[in-house]
């Protein structure tokens, strides 16, 4: 597909029809054009769909809108329209600075990609959840584009968590993944110290849009996404958070074709749509 502009894009998605998923290419001022992957239709009335932007998994190093396909179909399913990214696999602050621009083109877009009346979210599984939370805090303190929440499964928050799900899920293999992952993409040690690339060690967690976090019972990411969890409910956060039992191998089954996740989808879709039903809309910035 050809570069278009951001105008082009919506309009191609809003004309899809009977088209669940379609490819676009998504131009940002001052830089190279992305390419995305929308799921799911345009409503009309309103009252618009959900409008996600959705981030893949793959340890910061690897994945494409292939692997977000799996959770892009369940976003669908559970009534949003989702536009999973291909993010730059580059070294941070990259992949959130490309994924702010695209939010900020998202939400001027909203009401050609979901309807009228559409709301934000952002979300993301393992690598893409980290950044998912990042744009979060990101939206917070630029108080730009207003956000109804934010979808967490099974999120890479901090590459010092060593918690005892990760050391459980590497117990039987002498490299991490998750480890090497973390290596890639800080460039160096005061990364680890930065909130928007490691958000589980942000000091400041208030004021963030409400939240839903899931993970598998032999997840790795579980323990430190719920300590998460618990701490934006302790800094007043409206939180869901659940260890599906249904989800085994997570995150990997999450984007990894040769996985299955139908055993978890039901239950997936389920919380997605209570999470969708539960939030209120977003809080309009003042002109």
């Amino acid at each position: 597909m050809s570069p278009r502009s951001p105008s082009s894009a919506a309009d191609a998605v809003a004309a899809t029809g009977n088209a669940v998923e379609a490819d676009i290419t998504i131009e940002l001022p001052g830089r190279d054009p992305v390419k995305a992957r929308t799921y799911g239709l345009r409503a009309s009335g309103a009252q618009g769909a959900p409008l996600v932007l959705h981030f893949h998994g793959g340890t910061f190093s690897c994945g494409s809108l292939d692997n977000g396909r799996t959770v892009g179909r369940m976003l669908a399913k559970a009534g949003a329209v989702a536009v999973s990214l291909a993010y730059p696999l580059t070294p941070f602050p990259e992949p959130i600075e490309v994924g702010y621009a695209v939010l900020e083109w998202l939400y001027k877009q909203r009401v050609k990609l979901a309807g009228k009346g559409a709301r934000v979210f952002l979300a993301g599984e393992e690598a893409g959840g980290n950044l998912a939370a990042a744009l979060s805090l990101i939206a917070r303190d630029r108080a730009h584009p207003p956000l109804a929440g934010q979808i967490l499964l099974s999120p890479m928050l901090d590459p010092c968590a060593g918690t005892r799900s990760l050391r459980e899920a590497s117990a039987s293999t002498v490299d991490c993944r998750f480890a090497s992952g973390w290596q890639d993409y800080l460039r160096c040690p005061g990364d680890a110290l930065h909130p928007y690339a490691v958000p589980g060690a942000s000091m400041r967690l208030a004021e963030l849009a409400p939240t839903l976090v899931l993970v598998g019972p032999d997840d790795p990411m579980r323990d430190e996404a719920l300590a998460y969890a618990e701490r934006l409910r302790k800094a007043g956060n409206p939180v869901t958070s659940s260890v599906l039992q249904s989800a085994a191998n997570w995150p990997q089954a999450l984007y990894d074709a040769d996985s299955s996740c139908r055993a978890c989808e039901a239950a997936v879709e389920q919380q997605l749509r209570d999470f969708f039903g539960a939030t209120p809309p977003a809080p309009q910035p003042p002109h």
